[in-house]
């Protein structure tokens, strides 16, 4: 037998798997912004859709949802959710829910965990696998580091869940490969294809499912000069930050008025089919953008007006850690120094580094 990242022995078989119907919850980070798609539902493929592709690859009976939006907190996630996903009858069903609550200064990690809990309860009710994600190491993010500790005991909290009712642990804190500027969007808040295709290799061997997907390394950037990189800084708050705290006041999501982009179980081929030729009408009738495209260095990848909302657990940057719009931004009630952003790390802001082949 196998073990998982928490240790639990699988029966598993390495070379195929069980599963015949996958359901993925969450957020942005499940929803796949940052990883775009223009010929997929909401112009997003992401993490899910390449664990989809791999587990679906040698089983023409293999079928696919994914229910997540962005911005979604914890209490929505459960609320629009839980129940839909149970209704699909899925036998395997992967959930990351809680980040965006926790990010909030005053959260309480322990009153978050309690409520995930009880939806991870709810889901193995019906004896479906169900795969938890631990948060991410932000040590490698200046501003985000003062969170690490909460990060971690939300962590420690996840890995209790998922021993208490049997469940995979797909471990984003020991996930260093992305622990990398280079492995997310100019918007300094979501993965870009290549972190995307990193956490869908994670997750996969999580699962212990034997698989195609290799390895791969954005191309090498060149670092930036310290003037560079604090004009890179200035764009960055003009760009994201000033309007996520707009967003803040009108009480505002990205995921508002979206729908799931893909709300029923369908074969991966007859996905391809049906939604394929439907996207470009899906996004322009949803507003999604181009899910924060990595752009070159020093440019911004999304529209003023439609930063996709925080969806931690991931390293992010000042915008997320504002809870109330009006007044100065703070963590724990420490005020906030003008936005650096990642500013120091010599590869912030830079290309998403596209390596020849394409993740």
């Amino acid at each position: 037998m196998n073990a998982d990242t928490n240790g639990r022995e699988r029966d598993v078989e390495h070379e195929r798997h069980p599963w015949r119907r996958f359901v993925a919850l969450g957020d942005s980070f499940t929803e796949g912004v940052g990883d775009p798609e223009p010929s997929a539902p909401n112009g997003l493929r992401g993490w899910a859709d390449r664990v989809a592709e791999a587990l679906g690859a040698d089983h023409p009976d293999f079928a696919y949802a994914n229910l997540a939006i962005r911005g979604r907190l914890l209490d929505q996630i459960v609320a629009e959710q839980i129940e839909p996903a149970i209704a699909l009858h899925p036998d395997l069903v992967t959930i990351s829910a809680g980040g965006n609550d926790l990010i909030r200064p005053g959260a309480d990690a322990d009153a978050i965990s309690a409520r995930f809990e009880r939806a991870i309860a709810r889901l193995r009710a019906t004896g479906a696998t169900v795969v938890v994600f631990t948060g991410v190491d932000t040590q490698f993010a200046p501003v985000f580091s003062q969170m690490r500790g909460k990060v971690a005991i939300y962590n420690e909290n996840v890995r209790a869940i998922a021993a208490e009712h049997d469940c995979v642990v797909a471990d984003q804190w020991a996930l260093r490969s992305i622990q990398n500027a280079k492995m997310w969007t100019s918007d300094r808040l979501h993965l870009n294809p290549y972190g995307h295709h990193e956490v869908a290799r994670m997750v996969l061997r999580a699962l212990n499912v034997d698989n195609d997907l290799r390895e791969l390394q954005p191309e090498p950037v060149r670092p930036a000069r310290w003037r560079e990189a604090r004009t890179q800084d200035i764009v960055w708050a003009r760009e994201f930050l000033v309007p996520w705290v707009l967003r803040r006041i009108r009480h505002q999501s990205s995921g508002d008025n979206l729908q799931p982009k893909r709300p029923e179980p369908l074969p991966l081929d007859l996905l391809a089919e049906q939604l394929g030729t439907q996207a470009t009408e899906h996004v322009a009738r949803s507003g999604a953008p181009d899910a924060g495209r990595a752009a070159p260095q020093g440019d911004v990848a999304t529209p003023i007006d439609e930063i996709h909302e925080v969806d931690a657990p991931r390293p992010l940057d000042a915008a997320d850690v504002v809870a109330q719009a009006d007044g100065p931004a703070e963590v724990e009630g420490a005020r906030l120094p003008a936005p650096d952003g990642l500013g120091d790390d010599p590869e912030r802001g830079a290309s998403d580094g596209r390596a020849d082949a394409t993740p």
